[in-house]
């Protein structure tokens, strides 16, 4: 049996959220202060979401979030469960006889497509598929990347698209005092990709990279920064969007490029290139299926919406080709659907509203809720999704002061504790995690490494094994 909640007292209300991403967390601790229990399902055998498995391994200072999350984990009333699937190990009709409110945080985990030609030859990836792979998720320890080409492509200007370009140049010394997966340094290390050619669809001022992270390009230890100076002359709409309605992030941006076209990149043996007002076309290369030789772009322009309320980018006709081996994807996620939950296939996202999940016709679904990206699509940083769980989990309060939460049939903490050894024996409780995580830090120290981490399900429950089965 897991610690914290005791089995004798059914009678508190009781909530499962399925994700232990930043989101499910925040709505966690919440739901614990305002007296509820909670259990905290992923279908993976460890906790965090994208800060374990998303966030870049040379950004360590992001991660120290888990602390926050490790004080909610010791509350009374919280239980981990790693390495449950819903779907796969317990249905969604399973979950609301057991419990008040079930509340889905399982983000937004595939990619947008392009649309393009040739966006399926070998040497062209999903960015997430990248990310995944460097940080040891274990569904992409055994995806393969051709780093054997002098130029990649990544097409996106949002701050996964230059976490990728920044990890490609980076240099061994810099990775390999990191968290980055052991198979992924080890390919890092002998990599051939000199340069590395960010495209964005519209122009300088309506990048999406946060401050920091443009900013930091400067320090890569052998990388310098190319920014064509005439990218940088802002057209009639984008500088009068930048002076009237711009964000301080927006307008700090179009300054930091600015100085790097007039700085031009400093001697070094790796460039990053900041390319604007480009769109890909076709991802080029031998026959129908053979690698990527090259991505044929169109140049754009910057023009109203035809409501005039935004900008647009529109093609010009003009094209060209960028030679490259390699290009990565990173254009926008979107959710996947989760079971038969309603689900809003033109957006990508659990059907809600204000984080009740709801039907067509916006009738709420009686103790279902939603919270994080999979609730209002990805955008944001971490600490975003504490405010959009406090969002949700008011929607709760309110419902369960107006007796409209889930009635449960099965109430008892300890059954549905069975339930979950039933369906999933080698799920991780926090104790486990606990363990997997010393194992970890234990295997890193000697190297002067914050963790080296298991990247095999297998060696996962491995290490969680001797204390969950104790």
């Amino acid at each position: 049996m897991c610690a914290g909640v005791s089995t004798a007292e059914t009678s508190s209300l009781r909530a499962v959220i399925i994700g232990a991403g930043p989101s499910g967390f925040y709505c966690a601790d919440q739901l614990l202060g305002a007296g509820f229990e909670v259990d905290l399902l992923d279908a993976l055998p460890t906790p965090f979401g994208l800060v374990r498995a998303g966030v870049a391994p040379d950004h360590p200072k992001i991660k120290a979030v888990i602390r926050v999350y490790e004080k909610t984990a010791a509350k009374p009333g919280f239980r981990f469960f790693g390495g449950i699937e819903l779907g796969r190990d317990v249905t969604r009709s399973e979950l609301l006889e057991r419990y008040d409110a079930v509340v889905y945080a399982v983000g937004t985990s595939d990619d947008n497509r392009l649309g393009i030609p040739g966006e399926d030859r070998p040497g062209s990836h999903p960015a997430t598929h990248f990310v995944a792979w460097y940080n040891g998720h274990p569904d992409a320890t055994d995806h393969d990347f051709d780093l054997a080409v002098d130029r990649a492509v990544v097409i996106g200007n949002g701050n996964v698209a230059i976490d990728v370009a920044r990890m490609l140049v980076l240099h061994p010394d810099e990775l390999s005092p990191t968290d980055t997966a052991d198979h992924a340094i080890e390919v890092l290390a002998q990599s051939q990709v000199s340069e590395v050619v960010l495209l964005g669809r519209r122009g300088p001022a309506q990048a999406a990279f946060t401050n920091p992270e443009l900013r930091e390009l400067a320090d890569l230890q052998r990388a310098g920064v190319q920014v064509d100076v005439t990218d940088m002359e802002l057209d009639e709409h984008s500088a009068r969007w930048l002076e009237t309605e711009a964000d301080i992030t927006a307008r700090k941006n179009v300054e930091i490029l600015a100085a790097y076209a007039q700085e031009g990149p400093k001697e070094a043996t790796h460039r990053i290139v900041l390319r604007f007002l480009r769109s890909p076309v076709e991802i080029l290369g031998e026959g129908t299926d053979g690698r990527v030789t090259g991505i044929r772009v169109v140049k754009n322009r910057i023009e109203p919406t035809a409501d005039g309320t935004g900008l647009r980018a529109v093609p010009t006709g003009e094209e060209e080709v960028i030679g490259c081996g390699l290009v990565l994807r990173s254009i926008g996620y979107r959710g996947r659907p989760v079971g038969d939950v309603p689900f809003d296939d033109r957006r990508g996202l659990i059907r809600n509203e204000g984080g009740r999940v709801c039907d067509e016709e916006g009738r709420p679904h009686r103790g279902e809720y939603v919270v994080g990206w999979i609730k209002r699509g990805p955008s944001g940083v971490i600490g975003t999704n504490k405010k959009d769980a406090a969002d949700t989990v008011a929607r709760i309060l309110e419902d369960r002061d107006a007796g409209a939460l889930n009635v449960p049939v099965l109430h008892d903490p300890a059954e549905s504790a069975e339930l979950y050894a039933q369906r999933a024996p080698d799920a991780v409780t926090w104790e486990g995690w606990q363990a997997i995580d010393a194992h970890e830090k234990s295997a890193g120290e000697p190297h002067g490494r914050p963790r080296v981490k298991l990247v095999r399900l297998a060696d996962l429950h491995g290490a969680a094994r001797p204390v969950d089965r104790a």
